[in-house]
């Protein structure tokens, strides 16, 4: 049972993870992009907006997600009433919650890899007939490969690891909201060390060979751009 419990768990998480992983890579590529190419006054609102989740404690971004989503309040109400869709306590909530708190994750590494790109890349594009969509996919994306990858790598991370907000916004549902991070904290409440230690030391594992797989991938992709 242990054992069934272990891997449901792990299968959460990993999935929890993917799904925001990807849906931040479609949500951090253009607005990665519009920060690193707008002038506009409310771009440093933007950006304090976009890095709030790195200096707000998780358990306050948590708290205040836990009422807006609450069918008590007016937008949990509306949600449920017009789409039957309740995001406390389930797996749908934890997507919503880890996507609003790993945002800064993906947008900062691909807002960076576009800054850093020279503007003669995409005047040159222009001048051969390329529109701004086939400029961004076709020009753009392929010389920022480096910093999707961080992106994506980190986000992916960083959801395993969430504690604060999937644990208010989520609880301790076994098969729909216990990750491991939880179901760590649980395992040590019930002093089940050796357990705990089975989530920890996975997340642990894993944890290093991402880290290790992006630098391996970035060095290589650096000296693929000097040959």
């Amino acid at each position: 049972m242990l054992e069934a419990s272990f891997f449901q768990t792990m299968l959460l998480t990993f999935e929890l993870a993917g799904i925001v992983t990807l849906i931040l890579l479609s949500i951090g590529i253009p607005l990665g992009y519009y920060l690193s190419q707008t002038r506009s006054r409310l771009k440093p609102a933007l950006e304090a907006i976009v890095s709030m989740p790195l200096v707000l404690p998780p358990s306050v971004l948590g708290f205040y997600l836990l009422l807006a989503f609450s069918p008590k309040n007016a937008f949990g109400a509306w949600l449920d009433s017009t789409f039957d869709l309740r995001l406390v306590f389930s797996f749908e909530g934890l997507i919503v919650a880890s996507v609003i708190f790993s945002l800064p994750f993906m947008v900062h590494p691909i807002q960076s890899g576009f800054t850093a790109l020279p503007p003669s890349l995409k005047e040159a594009a222009y001048t051969l007939g390329k529109t701004p969509l086939q400029t961004l996919w076709k020009v753009l994306l392929p010389n920022i490969k480096p910093s999707l990858l961080t992106g994506m790598v980190i986000t992916f991370a960083h959801t395993v690891g969430e504690f604060g907000v999937v644990l208010m916004i989520g609880g301790n549902i076994a098969g729909e909201t216990r990750v491991a991070s939880i179901a760590i904290y649980d395992e040590v409440e019930a002093l089940n060390y050796d357990l705990a230690n089975q989530y920890a030391f996975t997340l642990f594992v894993i944890s290093f060979a991402i880290l290790l797989f992006v630098y391996a991938v970035n060095k290589s992709m650096v000296k693929s751009e000097f040959k």
